[in-house]
């Protein structure tokens, strides 16, 4: 019986040996990455193509680039900001962007010009197409968003 104590208690002293030696062992576990940078501002990330043809799914994309207004406005645009100040004026709304302005006389022929939105504004996914008749059209209504 000495002894089965006697094993149980040296037992028990190196399992609380290990324990203790292992809360100040000098090969510490690596601390976790920090978390990621929360913003306090929904992201407003967005491409952006200018296509011709009449609809974006039978179209071959002309010209592409990409628009963040969240945090700063930045991207492949060549006028980020303006195009970021744009849509907060109109709330977001592309089609307040695309229409054509009053007394704009174009020729009526039928060379169709797309333009596509699609990503996140303020927080909303956002998948926008506009069909333009002919490139008269798209110059008159494509504002600076779609200005590329």
């Amino acid at each position: 019986m000495r002894y089965i104590t006697g094993g149980i208690a040296l037992g028990s002293a190196l399992i609380l040996g290990s324990l203790v030696g292992a809360g100040t062992s000098a090969t510490a576990a690596p601390a976790p990455a920090p978390a990621a940078q929360q913003s306090l501002y929904a992201p407003s990330a967005l491409v952006l193509t200018v296509a011709q043809g009449d609809s974006s799914t039978n179209s071959g994309v002309q010209r592409a680039v990409t628009l963040t207004c969240m945090p700063k406005a930045s991207g492949t645009h060549p006028d980020a900001r303006g195009a970021c100040n744009e849509l907060r004026a109109v709330g977001g709304k592309f089609e307040d962007i695309t229409k054509v302005k009053a007394g704009t006389a174009c020729t009526k022929e039928w060379n169709p010009y797309v333009v596509t939105a699609e990503g996140v504004w303020e927080g909303q996914r956002v998948k926008f197409e506009h069909v333009f008749g002919n490139t008269c059209e798209l110059k008159a209504g494509k504002g600076l968003v779609f200005e590329f």
